[in-house]
């Protein structure tokens, strides 16, 4: 049986808002895996979503390139260990180094495009930071036919980035569509992409929470199917109310204005890293010890 630690139960608790010995009996019973737990607590308590762990971050910035034609962009993460470092004017132009080359090259393989030239740079700039700087991912949109669509693109403060394509409507539409999808991260594109393994999962909890009611089974089902509807439209872009219109879904935005999305690709900076936390008192007080 796994070691259920404190800090275990401390995240889980900041993740769920729920009890203490709820998270640790929780914990113990999923055998210490985190995501287990929380699945298990979403059946058990009716609790709806779970914060993400505090501790998955890491530092960086994202930046994006597009073609003066409009019909090709690039969309990378350059990682640091610290902010302070990411706001460096050597990592930032180690950055902007690796974009054009990114850029020119058509390219989204991360290795090949590190060969030669640029892994040498960006080994000679962790020696002289301190920090370990690395090129994690790189992603690129792109029209053959330079008249068949828009590639825009929306930068949050050096964050979070969005690459967009729309057959159709004018660039202020792209980058409109962009802007939300930083904003409100949406899963897919349409009702229709949700994958059906995330579907069975979310139907598995509703199903749990929904029995947990004492109501009928028809009841139930409906309920069961209810959520699912809402869960789909919370998570597919064209469903979703347009950022700066409420009032409107982003589906209806594009249909007016005789456009369609064709693709969309989103980076937040450090997204699935899991990061350490650091104790700086227990570190302080472990070096005295010595």
């Amino acid at each position: 049986m796994a070691n259920i630690t404190a800090s275990m139960v401390k995240e889980l608790r900041e993740r769920t808002g729920l009890g203490m010995m709820d998270c640790k009996k929780a914990l113990a019973e999923a055998d210490g895996d985190m995501e287990k737990a929380i699945e298990d607590l979403r059946k058990a308590s009716g609790l709806k979503a779970a914060k993400k762990a505090s501790r998955v971050a890491a530092e960086g910035v994202v930046m994006t390139k597009i073609a003066d034609d409009g019909n090709y962009g690039v969309l990378i993460e350059v990682n640091s260990e610290t902010d302070f470092v990411a706001r460096d004017e050597n990592f930032l132009n180690f950055a902007e180094q690796v974009l054009d080359v990114a850029f020119n090259n058509k390219s989204a393989d991360v290795a090949s495009l590190l060969e030669g030239g640029l892994e040498d740079t960006r080994q000679a700039l962790v020696q002289k930071i301190g920090e370990n700087i690395n090129l994690r991912r790189v992603e690129r949109v792109e029209f053959e036919d330079a008249n068949a669509g828009i590639v825009e693109s929306y930068i949050h403060n050096n964050k979070i980035g969005v690459l967009v394509a729309i057959t159709g409507g004018e660039e202020s539409l792209a980058r409109d569509i962009a802007m939300h999808i930083a904003a409100v991260n949406p899963m897919v594109m349409r009702a229709e992409d949700v994958p059906e393994e995330v579907l069975a999962k979310e139907s598995e909890i509703y199903s749990a929470q929904a029995k947990e009611s004492g109501k009928s089974e028809e009841i139930v089902k409906k309920m069961i199917e209810g959520r699912l509807r809402k869960f789909i439209a919370e998570v597919s872009l064209t469903e979703q109310p347009f950022v700066k219109d409420p009032d409107t879904k982003v589906g209806g935005l594009l249909k007016e204005a005789g456009a369609d999305i064709v693709q969309f690709v989103r980076f937040e900076v450090g997204e699935g890293i899991e990061k350490e936390e650091e104790d700086f008192a227990a570190e302080v007080a472990a070096q005295l010890s010595n």
